[in-house]
């Protein structure tokens, strides 16, 4: 059961990527299984043509195909997410995220942007037909901080809605247990109904 973080940030030490760390860091203590794929990593003339077949980017969609669930990390950018971002996502097959919950993020200068993940994010992840696109969460610059020893600090109130996003994405992923009691009964046989 593996979550794939996708970092779709140009630059390594961004907010984006600090809320990212933030979900991978609470999966990991939780024992799940968390891949990371920063896609500013993948080579660049091979995202713009889309080359599927370059071995990095045939890596990166390998990855995706096998992951459970996907967490989604992007700055907001003219509102809307990033063209990085983008072009990956363009590349990928129109059943990429079938089957898959996805978690998306983003973080940008002001709440005026906030809801780009609504408008600009969740219909590309939709179209990519993901099973299930949870409700996101957006930080702004100040709610996300980083310090000069390379480490990141959350507003309280982004640290309890990244445990809740967190909390939302484990029940959607977790194994579906039966519950104790009557076996289970084909529609089938049923006779009666009360």
């Amino acid at each position: 059961m593996t979550v794939l973080l996708i970092a779709g940030s140009p630059t390594e030490r961004s907010r984006s990527q600090a809320l990212l760390e933030a979900v991978g860091q609470r999966l990991s203590r939780a024992g799940r299984t968390v891949e990371r794929l920063p896609v500013r990593q993948l080579d660049p003339t091979a995202l713009l043509v889309a080359d599927a077949s370059e071995r990095g980017i045939a890596r990166a969609v390998d990855q995706l195909a096998t992951a459970q669930a996907v967490v989604v990390a992007t700055p907001v950018y003219k509102a809307a997410y990033s063209g990085l971002l983008k072009v990956f996502l363009d590349l990928l097959p129109q059943t990429a995220l079938q089957g898959k919950t996805v978690l998306p993020l983003a973080t940008g200068g002001s709440p005026h942007h906030m809801l780009a993940l609504d408008y600009a994010l969740r219909p590309v992840l939709q179209s990519l037909s993901a099973r299930h696109i949870l409700s996101g969460v957006y930080a702004t610059d100040s709610q996300v901080t980083w310090t000069p020893e390379g480490a990141f600090t959350l507003a309280d109130e982004i640290g309890r809605r990244i445990d809740a996003a967190v909390e939302a994405l484990s029940d959607a992923i977790a194994p579906t247990v039966p519950r104790p009691g009557f076996a289970p009964i084909a529609f089938a046989q049923v006779q009666h109904s009360v």
